[in-house]
């Protein structure tokens, strides 16, 4: 039964939802149509706040371009491509292949969301070619299914924030350890009560007919072609093929990594991408070999570079508008001490849609949802881990966040968001139900 649900919902999906940019330029206009509404008296302040706010993510869009081609790059060295290559080949039925890249890609999610993005993508792909029996973009809605667990990792935007001196919300909550946010019971429970249930719901999701099978889409040829050197002829070309600069220089960038990991640095993106880089430096050895790999992974990031600056419009106007505000302070309205943490997952899964950025999304919803709570004697922990899981859950049907692993994969977002969708009924279930008895 859940297989017919699936093939009818992403049949109907793919024949009617658009291309992921598209949507994001509705949602622009769907979003500054409505600012222009409740701000009809001061309509330059819209205009004004998305253009400000447009290029607000430029450092984060860099950052997102730089973990997908580095990550790519690493994985096309030969012995980590042919060690994926053999984790890939232990499934050996479709519903095995769904359930390993599911928690390959939950392990990497838990670790770090940035770190995920690549390894989900390409973990995939490698399981897709050993295995033509599997529903491609279900095996990629598997890999990209785990983002809904990222806020109970060590990556959680919300949950580092609050832990961190002199966070913008310390003199109204103070300092919030991470024992009380993603290490407490409640997120733990919700954790590995969603680490279950997924993989089964995804496995039950898989098609009896209509398979469409993985199919390449402007990788390496082999195995070697990224790291094996041409014959060099002229000195300069030789120069290019030493493996010196490489080692040299991906050496520089591991010893700062190691460095900074020894004085208590925590992983960021910068570092994720720092790593990447060295390590493809220092294993494709030869500057000539990086190169080629870095330009053959480069068609992955264009819809990223095209479409991040719109939703960053988009945060802005919320915020400008008043609109935002206006999401929070209606449910936050009829909410009781006993259901305002259910009521936060809700309304932050709903301005999530919206508003695709966990750390933006709190500087919005926090202010305006902290306040609301404590006057009901909620505790703030479990407000934030309820705003936390909010955002995790809509990321399901958000085409933001698919971005980086479609571009990998060479899938759009019409193709896997029927299996998300209906995913996202499961998971905004029983997140529901566990967090009102938890938190």
């Amino acid at each position: 039964m859940l297989s017919r649900a699936a093939d009818v919902l992403s049949n109907g999906v793919r024949r009617y939802l658009p291309d992921a940019f598209v949507i994001a330029v509705a949602m622009t206009l769907f979003v500054m149509v409505i600012g222009l509404i409740m701000n009809i008296n001061q309509p330059m302040m819209i205009f004004k706040s998305w253009g400000d706010g447009f290029w607000k993510y430029l450092a984060f869009t860099m950052q997102m371009v730089l973990v997908l081609m580095t990550g790519m790059v690493l994985a096309a060295v030969p012995f980590i491509k042919r060690g994926l290559e053999a984790l890939a080949s232990w499934p050996k039925t479709p519903r095995q292949a769904y359930v390993m890249t599911f928690l390959v890609s939950a392990l990497a999610y838990y670790i770090n969301w940035g770190l995920a993005v690549v390894v989900g993508a390409i973990f995939a792909k490698e399981v897709g070619k050993r295995n033509k029996n599997v529903h491609f973009p279900l095996l990629v809605a598997a890999a990209y299914a785990p983002t809904t667990l990222y806020t109970a990792g060590f990556s959680s935007s919300i949950g580092l924030t609050i832990a961190t001196p002199d966070h913008f919300l310390a003199k109204e909550i103070g300092v919030i350890p991470t024992s009380e946010t993603i290490f407490s019971t409640g997120t733990i429970l919700i954790f590995l009560v969603l680490l279950v249930t997924m993989p089964i719901f995804i496995a039950l999701m898989s098609p009896n007919r209509d398979i469409k099978s993985y199919r390449p889409l402007g990788e390496f040829t082999n195995n070697e072609t990224a790291a094996t050197a041409e014959v060099a002829s002229t000195p300069a070309e030789k120069f290019e093929n030493s493996p010196i600069l490489g080692i040299l220089m991906g050496g520089v960038g591991l010893i700062y990594i190691i460095y900074e990991f020894a004085n208590g640095k925590d992983l960021d993106l910068n570092i994720i991408n720092i790593t990447f880089l060295s390590a493809g430096l220092f294993f494709h050895r030869s500057l000539a070999n990086f190169a080629k790999a870095f330009k053959e992974s480069a068609s992955a990031i264009s819809p990223i570079i095209l479409q991040f600056p719109f939703y960053a419009g988009i945060i802005a106007i919320l915020g400008s508008s008043g609109m935002g505000k206006a999401i929070i302070d209606t449910m936050s309205s009829i909410a009781s001490a006993e259901s305002f943490s259910v009521f936060t997952y809700w309304t932050a899964g709903l301005v999530n849609i919206l508003a695709p950025s966990g750390g933006g999304q709190w500087a919005l919803q926090g202010p305006l949802q902290i306040p609301a709570g404590m006057q009901l004697g909620v505790n703030p922990a479990s407000i934030a881990m309820a705003v936390g899981w909010g955002d995790a859950w809509t990321n399901l049907i958000q085409p933001f966040w698919a971005l980086p692993i479609l571009s990998v994969v060479g899938l759009t977002i019409r193709d896997i968001m029927g299996y998300c969708a209906l995913l996202s009924v499961w998971v905004g279930v029983v997140t529901s139900i566990l967090i009102y008895f938890l938190y």
